[in-house]
């Protein structure tokens, strides 16, 4: 991937929270449960539950759940349309501090290829 910004984010899943497994594995093992757990397809689908996490993510402003959120959109089959739309969503309820972090919704795409 080109974009650092989108890079940086995407190691902390991929390098440091194997490294907080190991300092903290009670606390962990606890998060990737209910994570797992909360995400698995039920009444709504993996794909509707990660369309609110990513929601939720610009809605709290976080960098790093925003490119894992979308990255976790397109895995489980998302259009860039779609996500878009989700991201709508997350901008009128958070308004200016939530359209902000969309650009990382948009570089995260761009670097996965989402046309």
């Amino acid at each position: 991937m080109a974009n650092e910004e989108v890079k940086a984010c995407l190691e902390v899943a991929e390098k440091y929270f194997p490294m907080m497994s190991k300092e903290m594995p009670d606390v962990m093992r606890g998060f990737k449960e209910i994570l797992g757990a909360s995400l698995k397809p039920g009444k709504l689908s993996t794909k509707e539950k990660e369309f609110v996490a990513l929601g939720i993510a610009l809605y709290a402003r976080c960098s790093y759940c925003v490119v894992i959120h979308t990255k976790k959109c397109v895995e489980a089959g998302a259009t860039r349309e779609e996500i878009m739309e989700a991201c709508g969503v997350a901008v009128a309820m958070g308004g200016g501090p939530a359209a902000t972090y969309v650009n990382l919704v948009l570089k995260t795409l761009d670097e996965m290829g989402v046309k």
